[in-house]
């Protein structure tokens, strides 16, 4: 697990500058994907919340989103590099490095939680550890948020990225929304949204986004 999360945390740091470039904003996601963000939004809103954690912030694109639309957002993740792109384009965030699986926050202290892309870096055996972190930093009724690719397997996500140049090893795990959503359901959470589509443009793989309720 340790080599894995190592592996992870090199690979974003090499490529940290060039994905600040790239994608400075939301620039990958098409309007029905950000609509399930305005959605958590909405219910975390509606549910009296207003503090959410970005879970793998990397470069703190999505934190913005949150934060221009009112919440007040605590952003985490593995790589120093990524943090660092964060820190200086958006230095009014609150920042903290730390794992997925063991995250640098108080039980109770948040309304929703966004893993946006995030946990698919982590293995099937890792998947629960990350789900509980999630449980124990939420407050009761809080909302989470997945957005991940579908599929079965892993995926090679390092030949993309040594072809711009960055010779990097990094897997993906590729999931279904019914495993993610039995894995939400074993760890306390109650489905509310679902939202699948098919590959647009470039991408290779469909996309799925999953809204729940600590129940």
């Amino acid at each position: 697990m340790e080599s894995r999360r190592d592996e992870v945390r090199a690979a974003y740091d090499a490529i940290a500058e060039d994905y600040a470039a790239t994608f400075p904003s939301t620039e990958p996601e098409l309007p029905v994907d950000l609509a399930m963000l305005d959605h958590f939004v909405g219910r975390v809103v509606a549910g009296g919340g207003a503090h959410v954690l970005d879970a793998g912030c990397g470069t703190g694109r999505m934190a913005r989103y949150l934060v221009d639309r009112g919440l007040s957002v605590v952003g985490v993740d593995l790589s120093p590099g990524m943090l660092a792109m964060a820190r200086r384009d958006h230095p009014d965030l609150e920042l903290y490095e730390g794992s997925l699986t063991a995250l640098p926050l108080d039980d109770d202290s948040v309304d929703g939680v966004v893993f946006w892309y995030s946990l698919i870096h982590l293995a099937d055996d890792e998947l629960p550890h990350a789900l509980a972190e999630a449980v124990r930093v939420l407050r009761p009724g809080g909302h989470v948020l997945l957005a991940f690719q579908k599929g079965e397997g892993t995926y090679d996500v390092g030949a993309g990225l040594r072809e711009r140049g960055h010779h990097v090893s990094l897997v993906r795990w590729h999931r279904g929304p019914k495993q993610v959503l039995d894995a939400l359901a074993d760890a306390g959470f109650v489905k509310e949204a679902r939202l699948v589509r098919e590959p647009v443009g470039r991408e290779r793989h469909g996309q799925a986004f999953l809204l729940a309720r600590l129940g």
